[in-house]
C-alpha cells in the first residue's frame, strides 16, 4: 500500500536495507541462490522497501526484474515474471540488443507454451535457462510485491530456482501481506518449505518507533510537529508509515479528522473480519486498553471457544495485539474509525456491559475505567463517584496529571450547580468546591498554572457567597501565582493572608515560610532570613507543622550561607532536606533540592557538586511526580552549571530532555533562559532571540526574579549583532529594576554594559560617558556589597570586577596587566568561558602595544581552543579575526586542508579529540550523507543549529566540505 505523499522520505530502514543487501547480493556466489520474504501489514512500508532496495541493487551491478501479483484469484501462470520481463524490456536501449533478445525470446517461450508431456517441469526449466540468459553472468534479484496474491506457477517456480535446481546466480526480493496468510493459504506452505533452506529468510516489517514517526511526519508537513501533535499522530497510527503520512497531509492541508482514504483502509479489514470477530474488534476499541481476556468475556458473551477463535481471527488479520495484560488495538485509529459505525444505543449498552463486568472486581483498581465507562454509558450519577476515587488514587501513587484529568472530569460530572453527594472512599464529600480545591491543587501540581489559577477564581467566587475564611485563599493563590512566573502579585497576596483577620497560627506560619521562599527566589536575601526566622518561630507553636518548617530552613539556610557562613548555611539546608526526605511530602523533597542544588551552582560556585545535587534532585522529584515542575527547573539549574565550566554539549542534551516535558509559567522560563544561554554563547542569533521573546511573554504578568537575567542575556546577544545602542538599553533598564541582594548578578549586569560602551567605542561608535560614570559607580557599589556576602561570592563577583575594570581599560588603551588578572580570577574558579575571553582581550591588548606578539599569539591559541572546544562561534569568529590581522597562526600546520597529515607530520592520533560529544553525534549524520533539516529531526535541534554546528566541525578539521568532513569521521572512526 503506497501513499501519495511521494516525497517523503524512506524513515528507519536503514538496518533492513542492510540486511537485505547483505543477504541477497554481498553474500550470494555463483551459481546461489537467496531469498528475503517481508511480511508485514498493510502500510507498514513493504513496497516502498522493495523499491529502495531493488534501486540500490541495481546501482550495485545487479539485474533487478520487478513484478506485482494481482488480487484476481489464481490469476494467469508466472503473471509477476512476466510483467517484470515486460517492464525491463521496454526500459533497455539499443546498445542492449543481446539482452533484449535474450528477453524476447523468454517471452517467446512463454506465449509458445502448451499443454504436453513435459509438464510444469519442462516450462520450470526453460525459465530457468532463460533468466541464465538474460542475466549474462550478472546477479539476478528478483522483485515480487504483493506475494499473497501469487500464482500456482510462481509459487512453483520459486521452489524450484530456490532449491538451487536451475543452476542460476538468483536472489530473490518479495513482500507479504501478513494479513493475508491465514487459513490454508497455499503460501503458507511455500514458506515452510523454503524456511528449512539456510538461504532462505522471512524478516517481519514493524511499524516505526516513535522518533522514526516523527522524522516521517515532519518530512510531510515540511517542520517539525509541536509535543501534542507528535503525540496525537503517534497514538492513532501506531507508526504504520501510509497512516502517518496520510494524517501527516490531513495537518499540512488544514483538513479534520481521518480522510476518507485511511477510514476505508480500516473498514475494510474490519468488515473481512468473522461475524464473532468483528464484534470483538468493535468491543475492544470501546474499551481502556488494555482489555483484559477475563473482562472482554464478561462483556461479549460468547462461549469460551468462539471468543478465543474470535480472538486469533482479529489478531491474524492485524486489527489487534495480545499480550499477558490484554488486548489493544494495533492503531488507535481504528477506534476512531469504528466509533461512527455503531449506533449511538449500541454504544452504550458495551460501555454498561464493561462498568457491569468492572463493578463485580472490586479488588481491582479499575476507577478509573469505571468512570469513564459509566460516564459513557450515560450514568452520570455512578460515575462521579469512580472518577474522584480514581483522582485520590492517582494523587496517592503522585501521578498528579492524572490527578487533575479525574478532578476535572469529576467536576464535568458534578455540573455547576450540583449539590452535594454521600462521601466516597477516603471521606471527600464531592460537592463542587470541594473538588475544585482538588482539581486546582492538582493542575498546581502538574504544572497547568493557567488551569489552577482559573479553577481557583471560580473558588473564590464560591466561597465569596459562603462567606469562606479569605486566608487560606490568599495563600493557594500567591503559590499559583509564584509557580506561574508572576512572583510581584505572588508577594502581595502572602502579604495580604498575613494580615488577614482569619488567619489561624498555622495558616500565618504557611504564609511567612512561602513568603521567606519566594523572597530567596528573588535574591532578597535578607528579608528571606528574616521571615524564614519568623516562620520557623510560629511553627514551633504548631504540631505537625513539617512542610513549614523545611521551606524556612532552607530560605534561612540560603540566607546565611549567602551573607555570613557557607558551612553552617549548607548544614541547615542539608539537614531541611533530610527532613523532607523522611516526611515524604513530593513538594518539599523538591524545594529542598531546588535551594541546595541552586546555591551550589550560583553564589557558592561549586559547580561539579551543583550539577550533581541538581540531576539527582531532577531523578527524585520525577520519581514523586513532580517532572513537569520541578524536575524542569533542577534540569535548568544543572544546565547553568554545565554551561559555566564548559561543557556545552552535555548542558544541550539536558536541556532538550527537559522541554519534552512542555514546562509552563517559572519552569518555562527557567528552562528558556538556561537554553538562552547557550544560543548566544554558540551564536545562534534567531534561536536565542526566538526564547527571548517567549520569556518576556510570560513575564509580562509580573517575574521579577527572571527580568535581570533577561536583560543581561538580551546585552549579550546585542553585542555579537554589533547592536551596542540594545545592548546600552537593556543594560540600563536592569540597573533601573533590579531589587535583588544577590551581588553576583548585578555585578554581571554591570560587565555587560561596560562591555557594551568598550565595543561601542572599538566600533568607533560615540560612547555615553554618563553610562560609563553611572556602572563604575554600580560596581563600586557592588565591591563595597560584596564585602558583606561571604568568601565564596566575593570570589565570584571579584571575577566580574575584573572584567569591568579591564573593560574600562578598553576606552583609554586596553591595560594587558588587567586583562591578565582577569584570566587568572576565571581560571582559578574553572570558568572557561570568560577565560578564554579575557584571554581574548590580553593578547589584543599586547599586539596594539606591539610588545610581546609570541605571549600574544600564545594567548590567542589558548583562547581559540577553548572557543573551539564550547562551539562558541561568535568568540572564535573574533578570535580568528584578530589573529588573522595580526598574521597569528591559531591551528597546529601538521595538517592539510582536507584532514590529511602533511608530508612529514606526525599523526595525531585520533583527529575527532577536539570535537564535543554533540558534534561528534552531528559528523556522524553527515557521513551518513544526511542533511542539516534530516540531523535536525533525528537528533530534535533546529535546521539552524545544526548548521552552526556543522560550521564549528569544518573550523576544527580544518576542512571546507562536507565530503572531507565525512572521510576523516570515518578514517577515526571506532572499528
Amino acid at each position: 500500500m503506497a501513499s501519495d505523499v511521494d516525497l517523503a522520505p524512506l524513515v528507519g530502514r536503514a538496518d533492513h536495507l542492510a540486511t537485505l543487501r547483505s543477504a541477497l547480493l554481498d553474500g550470494v556466489g555463483p551459481g546461489q541462490t537467496a531469498a528475503v520474504f517481508v511480511t508485514g501489514e498493510s502500510g507498514v512500508g513493504k513496497t516502498r522497501l522493495l523499491r529502495e532496495a531493488g534501486d540500490r541493487f541495481r546501482a550495485g551491478g545487479a539485474l533487478v526484474l520487478t513484478g506485482s501479483c494481482l488480487d484476481i484469484g489464481d490469476s494467469s501462470p508466472l503473471h509477476p515474471l512476466l510483467q517484470a520481463l515486460r517492464r525491463f524490456d521496454a526500459e533497455l536501449t539499443a546498445s542492449h540488443a543481446r539482452t533484449s533478445s535474450a528477453v524476447r525470446g523468454l517471452l517467446q517461450t512463454f506465449a509458445a507454451e502448451t499443454a504436453g508431456p513435459d509438464g510444469a517441469g519442462a516450462l520450470l526449466e526453460r525459465v530457468s535457462r532463460g533468466l541464465h540468459l538474460v542475466a549474462q553472468g550478472r546477479p539476478l534479484v528478483l522483485v515480487l510485491d504483493d506475494l499473497q496474491w501469487v500464482d500456482r506457477t510462481t509459487r512453483q517456480l520459486l521452489l524450484y530456482l530456490l532449491a538451487g535446481l536451475g543452476d542460476l546466480q538468483l536472489s530473490v526480493l518479495a513482500a507479504v501481506r501478513a494479513e493475508s496468510l491465514q487459513g490454508a493459504h497455499p503460501l503458507r506452505r511455500v514458506l515452510t518449505e523454503l524456511r528449512r533452506l539456510r538461504s532462505v529468510r522471512v524478516v517481519d516489517l514493524a511499524p516505526l518507533d516513535r522518533a522514526g514517526t516523527e522524522q516521517l511526519a515532519a518530512a510531510v508537513l515540511g517542520g517539525p510537529l509541536g509535543a501534542e501533535a507528535a503525540e496525537s499522530l503517534w497514538q492513532r497510527s501506531g507508526g504504520n508509515p501510509f497512516v502517518v503520512e496520510e494524517l501527516a497531509r490531513d495537518l499540512r492541508e488544514g483538513r479534520d479528522g481521518l480522510s476518507e482514504t485511511v477510514r476505508e483502509v480500516f473498514l475494510s479489514r474490519v468488515d473481512a473480519l468473522p461475524q464473532a470477530a468483528h464484534a470483538v474488534v468493535h468491543a475492544v476499541a470501546a474499551g481502556v486498553e488494555p482489555v483484559a481476556h477475563w473482562l472482554l468475556a464478561e462483556v461479549m458473551r460468547l462461549p469460551e471457544g468462539e471468543l478465543i477463535d474470535a480472538v486469533r481471527a482479529a489478531v491474524a488479520h492485524r486489527l489487534l495485539v495480545g499480550d499477558d495484560d490484554g488486548y489493544r488495538l494495533r492503531h488507535r485509529l481504528v477506534a476512531e474509525v469504528l466509533a461512527h459505525e455503531l449506533l449511538p444505543a449500541e454504544r452504550s449498552v458495551l460501555h454498561r456491559r464493561y462498568a457491569e463486568a468492572l463493578t463485580t472486581a472490586p479488588a481491582e483498581l479499575h476507577q478509573a475505567r469505571l468512570a469513564h465507562h459509566w460516564r459513557l454509558a450515560g450514568e452520570p450519577a455512578r460515575a462521579l463517584p469512580a472518577a474522584v476515587a480514581a483522582a485520590q488514587e492517582a494523587e496517592r501513587l503522585h501521578g498528579y496529571a492524572e490527578a487533575h484529568r479525574h478532578w476535572s472530569v469529576a467536576l464535568q460530572l458534578a455540573g455547576p450547580q450540583a449539590p452535594g453527594v454521600a462521601p466516597v472512599d477516603g471521606g471527600i464529600t464531592a460537592d463542587r468546591a470541594e473538588l475544585l480545591r482538588h482539581a486546582a491543587e492538582a493542575a498546581h501540581h502538574c504544572g497547568e498554572h493557567a488551569r489552577a489559577l482559573s479553577l481557583l477564581e471560580e473558588l473564590a467566587d464560591a466561597d465569596a457567597e459562603d462567606a469562606a475564611p479569605a486566608c487560606a485563599l490568599h495563600i493557594r493563590r500567591a503559590r499559583y501565582l509564584a509557580a506561574a512566573g508572576r512572583s510581584a502579585p505572588a508577594e502581595a497576596e502572602y502579604r495580604r493572608a498575613l494580615a488577614a483577620a482569619d488567619c489561624t497560627p498555622r495558616e500565618r506560619a504557611t504564609a511567612a515560610a512561602h513568603l521567606a521562599e519566594l523572597l530567596l527566589h528573588l535574591g532578597r536575601y535578607a528579608d528571606a532570613g528574616e521571615w524564614a526566622r519568623e516562620a520557623l518561630e510560629l511553627a514551633a507553636e504548631v504540631e505537625g507543622s513539617v512542610s513549614e518548617v523545611v521551606l524556612a530552613s532552607m530560605a534561612l539556610g540560603f540566607s546565611e550561607a549567602y551573607l555570613e557562613d557557607p558551612d553552617a548555611g549548607l548544614a541547615v539546608m542539608r539537614e531541611a532536606l533530610d527532613t523532607a526526605e523522611r516526611a515524604g511530602r513530593p513538594e518539599d523533597v523538591a524545594c529542598a533540592y531546588l535551594h541546595l542544588a541552586e546555591l551550589l551552582t550560583g553564589p557558592l560556585n561549586i559547580l561539579e557538586e551543583g550539577v550533581v545535587v541538581a540531576r539527582r534532585g531532577a531523578e527524585r522529584v520525577a520519581e514523586l511526580g513532580l517532572g513537569r515542575t520541578y524536575e524542569t527547573r533542577l534540569l535548568a539549574i544543572a544546565t547553568n552549571g554545565l554551561f559555566r565550566v564548559g561543557q556545552w554539549a552535555e548542558a544541550e542534551k539536558v536541556v532538550a530532555a527537559a522541554l519534552r516535558h512542555r514546562p509552563s509559567g517559572a519552569d518555562a522560563v527557567e528552562l528558556l533562559l538556561a537554553r538562552c544561554r547557550l544560543w548566544v554563547g554558540y551564536g545562534d542569533i534567531a534561536a536565542a532571540d526566538r526564547d527571548l521573546e517567549a520569556v518576556a511573554t510570560v513575564l509580562a504578568g509580573g517575574g521579577a526574579r527572571h527580568v535581570i537575567p533577561l536583560l543581561t542575556l538580551r546585552a549579550g546577544l546585542a553585542m555579537w549583532q554589533g547592536r551596542h545602542d540594545l545592548a546600552r538599553q537593556a543594560v540600563q533598564r536592569g540597573l533601573t529594576e533590579i531589587r535583588s541582594d544577590d551581588v553576583g548578578i548585578l555585578a554581571a549586569l554591570v560587565w555587560h554594559g561596560l562591555r557594551a560602551e568598550a565595543e561601542a567605542h572599538a566600533a568607533r561608535v560615540p560612547v555615553d560617558t554618563t553610562v560609563v560614570r553611572r556602572l563604575r559607580e554600580v560596581a563600586e557599589r557592588v565591591a563595597r556589597k560584596s564585602e558583606h556576602a561571604a568568601r565564596p561570592v566575593r570570589d565570584v563577583v571579584d571575577g566580574f570586577l575584573a572584567l569591568c575594570e579591564a573593560e574600562v581599560s578598553r576606552l583609554d588603551g586596553s591595560d594587558p596587566q588587567l586583562w591578565a588578572r582577569s584570566v587568572t580570577e576565571w581560571d582559578r574558579r574553572h570558568h572557561p568561558y570568560p577565560a578564554a575571553y579575557s584571554r581574548l582581550r590580553q593578547a589584543e591588548a599586547l599586539l596594539a602595544r606591539r610588545s610581546r606578539t609570541a605571549t600574544a599569539g600564545k594567548l590567542l591559541r589558548e583562547a581559540y581552543q577553548v572557543a573551539q572546544g564550547l562551539g562558541a562561534e561568535p568568540l572564535s569568529t573574533e578570535i580568528r579575526t584578530l589573529a588573522t590581522r595580526a598574521r597569528v597562526g591559531l591551528e597546529d600546520r601538521g595538517a592539510l586542508a582536507d584532514g590529511r597529515p602533511a608530508a612529514g607530520a606526525e599523526p595525531s592520533g585520533d583527529e575527532l579529540a577536539m570535537l564535543t560529544a554533540r558534534e561528534r553525534e552531528v559528523l556522524a549524520a553527515v557521513a551518513e550523507g544526511l542533511t542539516n533539516k534530516e540531523i535536525g529531526q533525528r537528533l530534535f535541534i533546529s535546521e539552524r543549529t545544526i548548521g552552526v554546528h556543522v560550521s564549528h566541525i569544518f573550523d576544527k578539521l580544518q576542512v571546507r566540505t562536507r565530503v572531507q568532513a565525512s572521510a576523516i569521521f570515518l578514517r577515526n572512526r571506532p572499528e
